[in-house]
């Protein structure tokens, strides 16, 4: 196997952190990016090599991929865009700013970081973009709209750049995990409700309960994988000779990209709004 030269952003924990550990010890030229100096510390303790990144911030993914180029001899073979987050709410109680900064994390940060990394890729005539996207980039559940649309965008940008870059030879790829057992979720719940006001909201109820099940949901759900689930399909992304376009991770990934090709959107609509009520009562 090929050594290649990987940057991954978000690897604080689950899967980015798990994920850089796992390649690393695969014989990959590993570059974690992290937001905090904390968890840069961390991973560097760990003898993986790391930068600060804030994908929030234009000037830090610039600054971050220069220190990452600097380390790698300006080459680089992987790019995995793995950082963002869970914006819960119903969409009506997300405030403009908040909905930015989905965005902004999600979608326009890693589009910035994608566009420092194309010119290196295509003077190398070769390069993987992975993009980590989710079941809710496929389906959409209530109360989770700004993240869904968060990840419509990054399944939207794939298909583009997939069709854009095959000439250069840069396979542009997508990971759709399902759900997967890890600390997104409780960040999910625990911070972003924190930025709607929901006691002045028409589903304060539904919030009430948000807060008290989703976790022992998550825990008891036998479709719930480990991190491993997803890296076990990073690694085939990354060494596979002719990777996939879209590696979907878990039964319910699996299930909802063929149901949503079988069944009419009422049908499918009736399908989601009974899987989010079954989560929150």
């Amino acid at each position: 196997m090929q050594q290649k030269t990987i940057l991954i952003t978000g690897c604080s924990s689950g899967i980015g952190y798990d994920a850089a550990l796992a390649l690393a010890k695969r014989g990959h030229h590993v570059i974690a990016a992290c937001r905090k100096k904390v968890d840069v510390e961390k991973l560097t303790g760990l003898g993986v090599e790391t930068i600060c990144m804030d994908m929030n911030d234009p000037k830090s993914i610039a600054q971050g991929f220069s220190e990452a180029m600097s380390k790698t001899n300006g080459r680089i073979d992987v790019l995995i865009n793995n950082a963002g987050y869970g914006q819960i709410g119903a969409l009506e109680d997300v405030p403009y700013e908040t909905l930015r900064d989905q965005f902004a994390t999600n979608v326009f940060g890693l589009m910035e970081l994608t566009k420092l990394a194309i010119p290196i890729m295509r003077k190398q005539k070769q390069g993987r973009i992975i993009n980590i996207s989710s079941l809710l980039g496929m389906v959409s559940l209530p109360f989770r709209g700004a993240y869904n649309a968060s990840k419509y965008a990054v399944e939207g940008l794939s298909d583009t750049l997939r069709l854009e870059l095959k000439p250069a030879g840069i396979h542009v790829i997508t990971i759709q995990p399902g759900p997967i057992d890890s600390r997104f979720r409780d960040n999910a719940v625990d911070n972003s409700l924190k930025k709607i006001n929901m006691e002045h909201s028409y589903f304060q109820q539904q919030y009430r309960q948000m807060l008290t099940s989703f976790r022992q949901q998550k825990t008891d759900s036998i479709f719930t994988k480990g991190t491993d689930a997803v890296i076990k399909k990073l690694i085939r992304a990354v060494e596979e000779k002719s990777p996939k376009a879209k590696y979907p991770v878990t039964f319910p990934s699996h299930a909802f990209s063929l149901l949503k090709r079988l069944l009419s959107v009422k049908m499918l609509d009736r399908l989601l709004a009974y899987i989010s009520r079954k989560e929150i009562n």
